[in-house]
């Protein structure tokens, strides 16, 4: 058996017919204004902006929990609105303690402008999608983030910067000299920030992605495009860690220096756009800083990973995608992992570890000794096995043509041990068996009250196999060394993304939240205990979504 599961728009009547309608009420909100210009079915006079769902199936599925032997994916975009479309949904009366507020989800989600269809899953526009909780209610809306690039694009009907894989087509070869010298200053980089969403301590929201340009201010409640965050402090830079830490009182991020192979230490104070060096880490390996998408700190420490897949200009050059994009394995170079001082600057460890590959960190804390004294830094990661591959999975094409082999690659719970005791090696394991996840292992949060300290609980993407894409939901408790999975035959889920009870003191007391496309191309919220990882509740949206990566919590004021 073979499902498909594409994200397609869908004009909201038309999924009054849907099957599996029956578990909700839809009915129109006569307050909503009339949009005569946008919409699924285009300039017709009709309700876009609002649909009321007066009931939502409750902890049930809508589609039998059935294992299946093939899953695919199919990404396709949803049609894209330059307006915001939201629908409200009564959730729950068991989410009334639920706190106010908003959760917002980025990723691509436009692969394709006029006849120009992009080959891989990272090139897409922005779509941030928006989830907003109050009075157990929910209201969804999703916009396209206005990126320089995007409106480049829609302009001209073609690509204009340079995405993942992509390359603007020139007409000559004066107009390649040319494009090549944009590349070196960054002009035609993108500033597509389509990976991740973070609140700043001052209540500013910024969508991100690897190009420092492509640091974007969204409003959380209106999803409007504010304009580029800029960078107030002078120290340029082309790329930026994707996944900054964040806290109420700072930021701090990597600047890989592709030219004198190292990383820059930044940290930015909140309520300021100033980023301040802390310190410098020299790469151990060569010819370039190992690529560096995500990184963890602990309470008085920043871990800087240096990968054996590093940067290449030489592939960045190229008009066509190598297997690897813009990196280049060199095996032979090995791997580190270095350990900064906060406070000082100064590094406190550098060792050598197995070579491994790793999009995501989760969490990082401090190993002490009976008198409090820090012996090591623990370190956990998504790790893929040193499995370079996984880059290649993620071409559209591929996920678009499941044949029902188990194609995704292997992935582990991997943890890092940083010793303290001046010894140039350190150890990478498994901090679980894979065998509890189907070594499916990615899209990885925590309690972010737990971030840096000593935690027990993770959320990810785990699988059921065989797949060639994570399709499970995943607790991960590492005391008892078990996981705990939510499945649903055809569907895949975005990031599960944990946000505390008011008042919480058990680590994993909340709710963990993720938006579901399931097999028909449909799309839901989904919201499951954190405790004992049940459904409470979903949403059904009028329309499918595309899958998105990343994602924050906006606590409302």
């Amino acid at each position: 058996m073979q499902t498909n599961l594409i994200a397609r728009a869908r004009d909201w009547t038309s999924y009054l017919s849907m099957d599996h309608i029956r578990t909700l009420k839809v009915q129109k909100d006569k307050s909503a204004p009339i949009d005569r210009s946008v919409g699924p079915n285009g300039g017709t006079d009709r309700p876009t902006e609002y649909v009321k769902l007066q009931s939502v199936s409750l902890g049930q599925s809508i589609c039998p929990n059935r294992l299946i032997d093939n899953v695919s994916l199919e990404v396709a975009c949803v049609k894209n609105y330059t307006k915001r479309h939201n629908l409200s949904i009564s959730i729950s009366w068991y989410l009334n303690w639920f706190q106010r507020g908003t959760y917002l989800r980025n990723g691509p989600g436009l692969w394709h402008i006029d006849d120009n269809d992009f080959r891989h899953l990272f090139d897409g526009y922005a779509t941030l999608v928006r989830l907003h909780f109050e009075n157990g209610r929910l209201t969804f809306g999703h916009r396209q983030v206005e990126s320089e690039a995007y409106k480049a694009a829609k302009k001209n009907g073609r690509l204009c910067y340079r995405e993942f894989s992509e390359v603007p087509k020139t007409d000559n070869f004066l107009s390649y000299v040319g494009e090549l010298a944009s590349l070196f200053s960054g002009a035609s980089l993108t500033d597509n920030a389509n990976t991740g969403v973070v609140v700043l301590g001052d209540g500013r929201v910024v969508c991100l992605t690897e190009t420092v340009k492509g640091s974007i201010e969204v409003d959380p409640e209106t999803l409007d495009t504010i304009g580029k965050f800029e960078y107030g402090d002078g120290l340029g830079g082309l790329v930026h860690s994707a996944h900054p830490i964040v806290t109420e009182r700072e930021m701090w991020t990597l600047l890989p220096d592709l030219v004198r192979a190292g990383y820059a230490v930044v940290r930015m104070e909140a309520g300021t756009n100033e980023r301040k060096v802390v310190g410098r880490v020299e790469c151990r390996g060569g010819p370039a800083p190992g690529w560096v998408h995500s990184f963890p700190v602990t309470e008085h420490y920043v871990v800087v990973p240096e990968m054996s897949l590093r940067y290449c200009a030489k592939n960045l050059l190229k008009a066509e995608p190598t297997p690897l994009y813009k990196f280049e394995s060199h095996p032979e170079s090995g791997s580190y992992v270095h350990v900064m001082c906060k406070a000082s600057g100064k590094l406190v460890a550098s060792v050598k570890v197995p070579n491994f590959v790793t999009f995501h960190f989760i969490n990082a804390y401090e190993e002490t000794d009976e008198e409090g004294r820090v012996t090591a830094v623990i370190a956990d990661c998504c790790e893929h096995n040193d499995d370079t591959t996984i880059l290649d999975k993620l071409r559209l094409q591929n996920l678009r043509s499941f044949t029902g082999q188990d194609v995704l690659p292997e992935a582990r719970y991997g943890r890092f041990r940083i010793p303290f005791d001046g010894s140039d090696i350190g150890e990478l394991g498994a901090a679980l068996d894979p065998n509890e996840h189907e070594k499916g292992m990615d899209m990885c949060s925590a309690n972010p009250a737990y971030i840096g300290k000593k935690y027990r609980y993770a959320y990810a993407c785990g699988a059921v196999r065989p797949c060639n894409f994570p399709n499970t939901l995943t607790k991960i408790d590492l005391v008892e060394k078990k996981a705990k999975n939510w499945y649903e035959e055809g569907a895949v889920p975005s990031e599960p993304f944990f946000v505390a009870r008011p008042g919480a003191t058990a680590e994993d007391d909340g709710v963990v939240i993720s938006v579901i496309s399931d097999k028909n191309g449909e799309g839901y919220a989904l919201v499951l205990d954190g405790s004992n990882f049940e459904e409470i509740a979903r949403a059904k949206f009028p329309y499918g979504l595309p899958y998105g990566l990343h994602g924050c919590w906006v606590p409302k004021k």
